[in-house]
């Protein structure tokens, strides 16, 4: 049941160097620079999106996500939501408005997984990027490399997986899109979604908790995909896998890390989910095709290399 959750709003990223992450994320990634703040951090977005900014960039001593945050409905739902956070027996931070630049108040909580998340319901609006709001064009000129259309979703490793999805799920309303099942049928890996895409969060099971396995950028198509391939190439960007499609939501993917070790992903395509649509299954002995679905080998690096 929708409990007022929309999508993903944003995540605060640590790097380690401000200068290389901006040129990583802004003239390879291609998203767009809106703002910086004074306290160093630097806001930015794909330009498909609609509010203000969706990565923030904090320059810190260690890589790794501070926060994803979600935009639901309104003030009365945030307000609700706070309560049945608190309820269920998180601990509630209150941010207030303007903390992020433009951005409305924010309650922040840890989920069971040990990572750290933000809802908010108001944001400052600025539309499309180079795209007009009547008789909008197909695209803006001066995008720059791999023309990232949205930040799309997050893939995070932690334990508690079981209280994380009763959260996700009963609280903020999310649906089980996807899962993976071990030979007893313990549940390793989830995929939620609060929208009709494939997920706008996942968790896979992990020993250390608050970890960052990949946050996501979309693409148009698997020939943009490709052109991302080339651009990692051209740059000696450090390359994880791909490109490749998943078995896993069937996304046509290639993964990639930042110069502060973050893994980053770009990606088209992938599966629809409707609230009626049962929860698909994967289960361990097929976890190779699962994840790189061509191949059908697990890479080492792709279970290990976190933040």
């Amino acid at each position: 049941m929708k409990k007022g959750v929309m999508r993903p709003g944003h995540i605060q990223l640590r790097v380690l160097d401000m200068a290389k992450a901006l040129e990583h994320y802004v003239e390879l990634l291609g998203l767009i620079e809106v703002d910086r703040d004074d306290k160093g951090r630097v806001y930015l977005k794909g330009w498909t999106e609609v509010d203000k900014f969706s990565v923030v960039l904090r320059e810190a001593d260690e890589a790794g996500m501070d926060f994803m945050a979600f935009k639901v409905l309104d003030d009365a739902t945030l307000g609700r939501l706070t309560e049945a956070l608190v309820a269920f027996g998180c601990a509630v931070e209150s941010i207030p408005a303007g903390e992020l630049k433009d951005c409305g108040r924010r309650i922040r909580f840890s989920a069971p997984s040990g990572h750290c998340f933000e809802l908010f319901a108001e944001k400052q609006q600025t539309g499309k990027w180079g795209i007009a709001e009547i008789n909008p064009e197909a695209w803006p000129r001066g995008l720059k490399g791999m023309k990232a259309t949205r930040f799309d979703h997050a893939l995070l490793y932690g334990d508690e997986l079981p209280e994380t999805l009763r959260l996700f799920r009963e609280v903020l309303g999310f649906d089980l899109a996807e899962q993976v099942l071990d030979p007893e049928g313990n549940r390793v890996a989830q995929f939620l979604t609060c929208s009709m895409k494939a997920h706008d969060v996942a968790f896979i099971q992990h020993p250390e908790q608050g970890k960052l396995h990949h946050a996501s950028f979309f693409l148009e198509t698997w020939n943009d995909v490709l052109r991302a391939a080339d651009l990692i190439s051209m740059t000696d960007t450090s390359i994880d896998i791909g490109p490749t499609r998943h078995g896993l939501t069937h996304g046509q993917t290639i993964y990639f890390f930042d110069p502060s070790g973050n893994r980053n992903e770009v990606f088209c395509g992938g599966d629809y989910h409707y609230p009626d649509q049962p929860t698909v299954t994967w289960t361990t002995d097929q976890l190779g095709k699962a994840i790189f679905y061509h191949d059908r080998q697990l890479n080492e690096r792709f279970f290990t290399a976190l933040t």
